[in-house]
């Protein structure tokens, strides 16, 4: 690869896990205000509660695509060598893992379930 590609990937990958980070975080913080809002204004925990779950669920499950699209980048453009990529395969396979069970968890079905 070229020297001059380099640092561009670099910040590419660099910028796009930012944004991963930023969008976990972000949702985080939104919903803990909202989460909150929403108790002062005496709606039920229960509901609040299963409210906070999916929305912060769904922050996880995006900031994590982000993630897992930083690691590639930075593997495939920067340095691609076995243990390189061996490390991107057990990474992705956590990351989709996480991403996997977050899915369940929040829907409360398999994938390949209808949304009976």
């Amino acid at each position: 690869m070229p020297e001059a590609v380099e640092p561009i990937a670099l910040w590419g990958s660099a910028l796009v896990e930012l944004l991963g980070i930023s969008i976990i975080v972000g949702v985080a913080l939104y919903t803990l205000i909202h989460g909150a809002k929403t108790i002062l204004k005496r709606h039920t925990t229960e509901t609040v509660y299963r409210q906070i779950r999916q929305r912060l669920g769904r922050g996880i499950l995006l900031g994590l695509e982000f993630l897992v699209a930083a690691d590639i980048i930075r593997t495939v453009a920067i340095e691609l060598t076995f243990s390189s990529v061996g490390v991107l395969a057990i990474v992705v396979l956590i990351r989709t893992f996480l991403s996997f069970t977050l899915d369940v968890e929040l829907t409360g079905r398999w994938p390949w379930q209808n949304k009976s």
